[in-house]
């Protein structure tokens, strides 16, 4: 894998947020395949894993506005270690109730609505960050980069977490975890913020929501599109935090073929990044938007269900889909958004994105038996498909275009002539162009 430096002008945070990322990679990626099958260990259901998921998911829908907004009130590394230290003790104690072989659904429940408080003022804060520590004309790149390290990390968490758990306690891959989260605290905590500009004025908490809202709203490729992930991190969430895991030990084999699945999305995903780090789309959105109609297609092979093989592949084409839609939003967001607003609308974006989680995986578990677990996936697959036909029809999402650098015309200039200048780049120069940051996707586009 190339080094960090070999983004071009990678700053020191860069680095710093890379590396950080990759070490909770690996232990978080594992950890979520752990805590559903510590729960089905503990005599759970499916019923009982859809409420630990929810437990996890519902505080981000409580506390991501007061998280995006605190973030850019407060120095962001800060905010990021102190979520980490959260997120270490919370997953240490549910280790230690796993391997202590007495952890109740209620317990479980509290450690993971732990973690998820801890996400929820984590993600705005490292969006914000990541955002501000790169350059306009690297930028591309170096999202691209950022999340290809992330989802390598995500092969190995998710391939490693399902051996051991196959081997051992699960509680140990918690315990992982936990370790994960202090070392990345600690490498947070040297993060640079004095190219930040300092907040000045008084203004309360309420009026820095309302501005924040301002910035979504005049926007409709950014309202819309985050509308669409409600709906698709809803149904996703669903099917791969309950739905799969039960198919996995009912059909599949159990945790081992199940974390290879897992592994392989995060091989798509390494192809996307490496893609996106070569395609530049003039159409930011159209091209991401398009790219995410593979989603559907884990949940409808878990419907059949297929053989392994064939579910890998599915995960695999999803995990290019995902990067191409990622980088792209992540560009579109760096390009759209001012820096002093940044963390706020990423927290406007991660609450609509999974504002519909909690609901949609508690929910999993009474679906299933009202309908059937085939029907309820095909259900999923379908929803996927809709919302995002739908949101084509937003003009601003097929014609938000990506601003082209006084580099990249010198190069294109020397270059053929028709390549230079697309029609895509003499579309509506958007009106509602303002930058924004990491997408708002399941579990791929988590900065931890």
């Amino acid at each position: 894998m190339t080094s960090a430096a070999a983004v071009p002008a990678a700053s020191r945070n860069y680095g710093l947020l890379t590396a950080a990322a990759i070490i909770t990679g690996l232990g978080t990626h594992g950890a979520l395949i752990a805590a559903a099958f510590a729960v089905l260990a503990s005599g759970g259901d499916a019923g009982d894993v859809g409420l630990v998921a929810a437990a996890r998911t519902a505080p981000l829908v409580l506390f991501l506005l007061i998280g995006g907004a605190v973030a850019d009130r407060l120095p962001r590394h800060r905010v990021m270690v102190a979520s980490n230290a959260l997120n270490c003790v919370s997953q240490a104690a549910f280790a230690w109730l796993v391997l202590a072989g007495d952890a109740q659904l209620w317990q479980m429940m509290v450690l993971t609505a732990l973690c998820g408080t801890g996400h929820a003022f984590f993600n705005p804060a490292a969006e914000g960050m990541l955002l501000s520590s790169v350059t306009g004309e690297q930028a591309a790149k170096a999202f691209a980069f950022f999340r290809m390290s992330m989802q390598g990390a995500a092969i190995g968490g998710a391939a490693l977490g399902g051996a051991m758990i196959a081997a051992m306690d699960p509680g140990w891959v918690l315990a992982v975890d936990a370790v994960a989260f202090a070392v990345a605290g600690a490498l947070r905590a040297f993060l640079d913020v004095s190219h930040i500009p300092e907040r000045t004025g008084g203004s309360s908490l309420l009026t820095d929501l309302r501005e924040g809202w301002r910035e979504v709203a005049g926007r409709p490729w950014l309202w819309a599109v985050v509308l669409q992930f409600s709906v698709v991190v809803a149904v996703v969430g669903a099917a791969e935090a309950v739905y799969g895991p039960l198919v996995a030990q009912e059909e599949l084999g159990g945790a081992r073929p199940w974390g290879f699945a897992l592994a392989t999305f995060g091989l798509g995903t390494l192809l996307g990044a490496l893609l996106m780090m070569r395609w530049k789309p003039r159409r930011l959105l159209l091209a991401g938007t398009l790219c995410v109609f593979p989603l559907a297609l884990p949940s409808a092979s878990l419907a059949v269900p297929v053989p392994v093989t064939v579910l890998c592949a599915a995960m695999f084409v999803t995990g290019v889909g995902i990067e191409v839609f990622g980088v792209s939003w992540m560009t579109a967001l760096h390009q759209e958004i001012p820096e002093d607003k940044l963390s706020r609308v990423s927290s406007y974006d991660w609450f609509g994105s999974v504002a519909m989680l909690p609901l949609a995986t508690a929910a999993a578990g009474p679906v299933e038996s009202l309908i059937g677990r085939s029907q309820a996936l095909w259900g999923c697959a379908t929803l996927i498909v809709v919302v995002t036909a739908g949101v084509l029809f937003v003009p601003d999402v097929r014609n938000l275009t990506r601003r082209v650098t006084v580099k990249e015309v010198a190069v294109e200039a020397s270059g053929p002539a028709p390549a230079a200048v697309s029609p895509e780049a003499s579309g509506p120069a958007p009106a509602a162009v303002s930058p924004e940051a990491s997408g708002p996707a399941p579990a791929a586009v988590s900065a931890e």
